[in-house]
Formats: C-alpha cells, structure tokens, sequence
C-alpha cells in the first residue's frame, strides 16, 4: 500500500480559526486517502515553521519522496493521484 505524510498548519494553533471544524475536515479528508487504499500520515506544523524548512527536511532524509501541493483542504487526495 503507498503512503503519503501530509504537512499542513495545526489548525488549533491559527488564531481565530476554529480548530475542531477544521480537523474534522481534515480527519474525512484522511479517510478518503484509506478508500483509495492509501496510507496517509497526518502531520501538523505551527504556521510559524517554513513550508520551505518541512520540503528541505522531506527532500533531506526522503530524497525519492515525491512532493505534491494541493489547492485546498479538500483536494489532497487528487494531488497526491497526480504521482501515481
């Protein structure tokens, strides 16, 4: 089964946003990688830590690891289908 480790912002830790509403579009989100038989590690990241340091660190320690980016909270599952 391929896996994906998904970056994103803690969404407790953005102020003003509502954290639980938010995770639990991200938990759905999860769940959809599981009904395409793909096995998605969800990793948030306090929005004062870089994207730029969280590829360099991928890129470092992974460095076949393809990178996708998606355009919403909604589409991780499409992005990562682009690399398969």
């Amino acid at each position: 089964m391929p896996s994906v480790l998904v970056l994103g912002f803690d969404p407790h830790a953005v102020p003003g946003m509502d954290g639980d509403a938010v995770r639990a579009v991200l938990d759905k989100e999860r769940a959809r990688f599981g009904q395409d038989a793909i096995d998605a590690f969800m990793t948030p990241i306090a929005p004062d830590e870089a994207a730029r340091s969280s590829v360099n660190l991928v890129r470092r320690h992974a460095p076949g690891a393809e990178i996708a980016f998606d355009t919403s909270g909604g589409d991780r599952v499409e992005a990562v289908e682009r690399w398969r």
